[in-house]
């Protein structure tokens, strides 16, 4: 899958009210859950207690940080547009976010993206994009939200 090329506010326009595309699969492993508890120091059995959560978790299996599976979203987004001719992007914010379906060990989950909402803030973009982390073969999204960036095109 190519990504998006998008130059410039206009670029950007052509998708206002649209779906802008969808990421490749990713697999949720055991060592990227650990990683991230000890980067988050969030340690919580139900995350990296494999032994424990065969017998005592409602999932049978460790499953990945809320937070991990958030903290995707640039590697995701980046699958489906390239930005380019951007002097600075920044996270600007994360709205209406909820965690819908657990993600367990060894999942694949991808990004979902529609781009809500195009402002022009005196000559900085903001794209409002809504954002599903879908998992494979699962009915129900890991979460929703809506992604707020800030684009200063030169």
């Amino acid at each position: 899958m190519n990504p998006v090329i998008i130059k410039s506010h206009a670029d950007f326009e052509a998708f206002l009210g649209k779906e802008i595309g969808v990421s490749d699969y990713l697999k949720i492993t055991q060592p990227q859950i650990n990683q991230f508890a000890d980067a988050t120091l969030d340690h919580q059995w139900i995350h990296v207690d494999e032994e424990k959560c065969k017998t005592e978790s409602p999932f049978n299996a460790t499953i990945a940080h809320g937070y991990l599976t958030l903290s995707l979203l640039p590697h995701l987004w980046e699958q489906i547009v390239d930005v380019q001719n951007s002097k600075l992007t920044v996270n600007y914010g994360i709205e209406k976010l909820k965690f819908g379906q657990a993600v367990k060990v060894n999942s694949e989950v991808r990004v979902r993206c529609k781009l809500t909402s195009l402002v022009n803030l005196r000559g900085v973009t903001k794209a409002e994009i809504k954002a599903t982390l879908e998992i494979k073969d699962n009915p129900k999204s890991a979460f929703d939200a809506t992604i707020v960036f800030l684009y200063h095109f030169v």
